[in-house]
């Protein structure tokens, strides 16, 4: 990508060894009706059977191996049809092709996929405990950009991605500096096109900054591009841990498919849990033996992200994902609207619940 195309933009079932399906339907709520027409309305109670056959698409690769790896998976009451989508901007895509039902992404991309004309509901919502000590990002700084500081953020290149985190942790470190989008340029360069982009560009200085993620990402840049100057500087003082478990809403209107939804939650909130406690065990199944990375570089990306905090309560939630939607509709021209809309309160306990009762059947307290 040349200097030439630099440009402004405004535009985590419940079930351990012995516990089975029926347990992990007991937290659920009762059924309810449904929406004429033979679709399940919104505000419906969600049904507790799932018809046999009930086939649900969800991109969510580590959900899927620790079931897998547990044996938990074939305990699921539905087909799961697993996709390997690992970033907003595919689910989105996915969403639109109406290709997957269920994707994970970090705070933006359920909002984007909004703004873009897809409706979708947060089912699921993980943040990470002690969130400003275990950040998601933290700032590349290429080798020549001489940039020491935030406060020397002024004038410079910035790679913005308006569909992903990225641009949410540009717009609010600049805020915090009490700059704006005006003050410095920037480099609309999404991170999801393939390879290290983000690194790349940082070290052939097409950008002076950019937001990259910490533990082995920021590693990696240090290691290949230290000795020529560049480094790695933490973002503003706020938080951007934020996990969805986002669906296209017409999933939701399907009777089968939503009773399916409350069996994955509990199962993606019990695998986090398992993450949590099953340290070593995750280290050297998935990121040595799945992912092919040595031990030492899955230690530093557990290390890095830390433990989950899975409320019960979505108040927080809504409270954050409101503040995403102020601060990135300013930049990028669209319109706000209100977070709550993205929320299935529905399914709000239902994770919380799930780590609860793994505790209780004893497979340990996420450490603290």
């Amino acid at each position: 990508m040349s200097a030439d195309v630099l440009m402004r933009r405004r535009s985590l079932l419940l079930g351990v060894a012995g516990l089975g399906a029926a347990a992990i339907a007991g937290c659920a709520p009762r059924s309810g009706a449904g929406a004429s027409g033979g679709g399940l309305a919104l505000d419906a109670l969600l049904p507790d059977a799932v018809p046999p056959g009930t086939e649900v698409a969800i991109g969510d690769p580590t959900t899927r191996w620790v079931l897998e790896h547990t044996g938990l998976a074939q305990r699921l009451p539905f087909k799961v049809r697993w996709e390997h989508m690992t970033g907003g901007p595919e689910v989105t895509e996915a969403f639109n092709a109406k290709a997957l039902d269920v994707g994970l992404g970090a705070s933006v991309p359920p909002i984007h996929a909004v703004w873009v004309g897809i409706p979708v509901k947060v089912i699921g919502f993980r943040l990470r405990q002690d969130p400003l000590n275990h950040p998601s990002y933290v700032l590349g700084v290429s080798p020549k950009a001489h940039l020491a500081s935030l406060a020397d953020l002024r004038g410079k290149k910035i790679a913005f991605s308006p569909s992903q985190v990225q641009g949410e942790i540009v717009l609010r470190t600049l805020k915090a500096q009490g700059l704006t989008s005006h003050d410095v340029t920037l480099v609309e360069l999404p991170s999801s096109i393939g390879g290290d982009v983000y690194t790349n560009a940082l070290a052939s200085s097409l950008i002076d900054v950019a937001p990259i993620g910490a533990g082995i990402i920021a590693d990696r840049y240090l290691k290949k591009f230290g000795g020529e100057g560049a480094k790695v500087i933490r973002h503003g003082p706020f938080r951007d841990d934020a996990l969805t478990v986002f669906v296209r809403q017409a999933v939701l209107q399907d009777p089968a498919k939503a009773a399916a939804l409350k069996h994955y939650v509990r199962a993606w909130a019990w695998a986090q849990n398992w993450i949590a406690t099953h340290r070593d065990e995750w280290i050297k199944g998935y990121y040595v033996g799945d992912q092919g990375l040595t031990a030492a570089d899955g230690a530093l990306i557990v290390d890095a992200a830390g433990l989950p905090d899975i409320p019960q309560n979505w108040d927080q939630a809504v409270a954050y994902q409101q503040d995403v939607i102020d601060v990135m509709s300013a930049e990028t021209g669209q319109k706000p609207f209100s977070a709550e809309t993205l929320f299935d309160r529905r399914f709000q306990a239902l994770a919380a619940d799930a780590v609860a009762q793994a505790h209780a059947a004893g497979d340990g307290p996420i450490p603290v």
